[in-house]
This record gives C-alpha cells, sequence and structure tokens, in this order.
C-alpha cells in the first residue's frame, strides 16, 4: 500500500514538473501590439462583429440581421422586411465598430500602462471598469438587434431561420457557415 501511495506521489511530482516547465499557452503572444487582443479580435472590433457575444438570443430563436441578410431568399423576406432588416444591421454595426474602437483604445492605454510600470490600482481599476461597461454595452448592442429582428419576422421565418442555421431539431448542419454572430 506504501509502494503504491509513494509511486502515485512521485508520478504527481514528475507531471507537476514537466508542466512547470511547460511553455505557457501565452508564449509568442508579448509580441501583440495589444497583449490582450489577438489581431482577429481587433478586427473583428472594428468590423462591428458579433463575435459569439449575442448566443444567448442567435441560440434561442431570436435571429440575427446579418444572417437574415445572408438568408433573405430562403427567408422570402419582402420588401419591408428587407428594408428593416439592413436598416437594423447597419445601426447595429456602426454602434458595434464605435464601441470595438473605444474597446481598442482602452486596452492599448492599459497595455501601455503595464508595459511602461506606471499603473497603479486606481488607474486598473478606472481602465478595466470602463473597458467591461464597453463590452457589456457591445454585447447589449448585438442582443438587441436580435431582439428587434425577432419582431420583423412572422414566426414560420424565425422557424425557417433556425432550420437554416442548424438549430432546429433534425437539422444536421448549418446551412450558413459565416462569422460568428
Amino acid at each position: 500500500m506504501r509502494l503504491i501511495l509513494a509511486v502515485a506521489i512521485m508520478a504527481g511530482l514528475a507531471a507537476a514538473a514537466a508542466s512547470a516547465n511547460s511553455p505557457s499557452p501565452y508564449a509568442g503572444e508579448q509580441d501583440r501590439p495589444i497583449k490582450a487582443l489577438s489581431a482577429q479580435e481587433i478586427e473583428d472590433l472594428q468590423a462591428g462583429r458579433g463575435m459569439g457575444l449575442a448566443k444567448a438570443g442567435e441560440l434561442n430563436s431570436y435571429p440575427g440581421p446579418a444572417h437574415v441578410l445572408a438568408l433573405k431568399f430562403e427567408l422570402h423576406l419582402d420588401a419591408a422586411q428587407l428594408v428593416a432588416t439592413q436598416t437594423l444591421f447597419d445601426r447595429m454595426q456602426t454602434e458595434a465598430q464605435q464601441l470595438g474602437v473605444a474597446i481598442i483604445a482602452l486596452e492599448a492605454q492599459l497595455d501601455q500602462a503595464f508595459a511602461t510600470a506606471t499603473i497603479d490600482r486606481a488607474r486598473l481599476d478606472d481602465l478595466t471598469g470602463q473597458i467591461g461597461r464597453l463590452q457589456g454595452r457591445l454585447r447589449a448592442v448585438h442582443l438587441e438587434a436580435h431582439l428587434a429582428m425577432k419582431r420583423l419576422l412572422t414566426p414560420q421565418q424565425v422557424a425557417d431561420y433556425d432550420q437554416l442555421r442548424g438549430y432546429a431539431d433534425g437539422a444536421s448542419k448549418p446551412a450558413h457557415d459565416g462569422h460568428k454572430h
């Protein structure tokens, strides 16, 4: 029994030592202009993309305007729905882009404050608080668009959307594999 316990302890220590010597998953990211954001994240924020922020709506039968526009023929949007959807998308994207640019700027300030060792607790709290509020607003902008989009569609169009996106029972895969929203 003691031998088994000793072997188990030694194996655990060996595994811990091996993981302590392996590179961090962050290795290589120290060269990013803004350490907390990848190039793709910066591009997505600048473009106003959803980045999965509206999954609570998307996966609960609240269609997103970008995907509704992509599926406009399959959903048989009438002229008024098409205009309203485009308007909703444009408004959402404009606000999301503005918020994204502001988030990037604050992340750059936070990164710079750490890089120059000029950060203190007050500045940390200020910057992370601002970033958090903007991130929350960005998510709300995308979710608000899903909320409004559902009101523009008929129940059948919503059901068809879910089927086309691969969310309905029996759906094998999404018909449109565009950006995450």
